[in-house]
């Protein structure tokens, strides 16, 4: 932790947040994207009560807009994916966050999805069993109808099809699992008719996004076929597609970052109630 960091107090203030997933882990973010970023301080890990935050990055974007990120998938030994969740989310509503970016690679539900397409998702169903962690805001009734950003999910859209070549989905469903481990055919067989996509990064951040007053949208890039879809997915192509698709998803995300309108363009606030509790 840098000396002068700390407490919520050394927080940096910053209305954006790009959680970091498996689609740009194998590039230095946003660095190596080569689109106008300008990096200010790195290594800001925050002492949180759920215990030390992830190493944070605080960016300002080629449009000048500041932006905070960090990587959020519990691979820092013996943190859970709820326990990093929770102690993320804590300095977000800390730093005045209001508009979240994510992004991850998902498998492919549907047989109509192909590795490489990319899919902005609009609903979820949450198989999670381990990460369901405590609202870190608290005293709110958490409405998901809409649980997406409208305006977000269509800057993700437009960036997408403007600096990709591949196909780009508007809506689906992304099922969560707990993970590590992938599915079996038979489970996947049953969640086939829940979704179009399967991911362990959707939950709990999509809630906990509404929990602190934020707005979220996520960039999901399809890197194998699920168990028992269309034919078996391979290791190598997966571990290309890591490596070879991480910069113009960072790309993507930055142009999105700058394309949306920094005033909220949507009902996203008016779906956070007073608990009735």
């Amino acid at each position: 932790m840098n000396p002068d960091r700390g407490a919520a107090a050394g927080i940096p203030a910053a209305a954006w947040m790009i959680i970091g997933g498996s689609g740009t882990r194998s590039c230095s973010f946003p660095e190596d994207a080569d689109a106008g970023a300008r990096v200010i301080d790195i290594n800001l890990v925050f002492d949180t009560p759920y215990g030390a935050s992830p190493a944070f990055k605080l960016f300002e974007s080629a449009g000048g807009r500041r932006c905070l990120t960090a990587e959020l998938h519990g691979w820092r030994p013996g943190t859970s994916r709820g326990e990093a969740s929770r102690q993320l989310f804590w300095v977000l509503a800390k730093a005045g966050v209001k508009h979240i970016l994510a992004e991850a690679g998902v498998g492919s539900l549907n047989p109509l999805l192909d590795p490489r397409d990319i899919v902005i998702p609009d609903d979820f169903v949450d198989l999670t069993t381990h990460r369901n962690p405590d609202p870190v805001a608290g005293g709110h009734l958490l409405i998901m109808r809409n649980p997406v950003c409208p305006a977000l999910g269509r800057a993700l859209f437009k960036a997408a099809r403007e600096h990709s070549r591949a196909r780009v989905f508007e809506r689906g469903t992304c099922v969560v699992t707990e993970g590590p481990r992938f599915e079996s055919k038979s489970e996947i067989r049953m969640m086939q008719a829940w979704g179009d996509i399967i991911g362990q990064s959707m939950c709990p951040e999509v809630w906990l996004a509404r929990d602190i007053g934020a707005c979220y949208a996520a960039l999901y890039l399809v890197v194998n076929y699920a168990e028992g879809v269309l034919r078996d997915w391979e290791h190598s192509l997966l571990k290309e597609i890591f490596e070879k698709d991480a910069i113009n998803q960072s790309r993507i995300l930055l142009a999105a970052l700058d394309a949306a309108d920094e005033e909220r363009q949507c009902a996203c606030a008016g779906l956070r109630k007073p608990t009735l509790f």
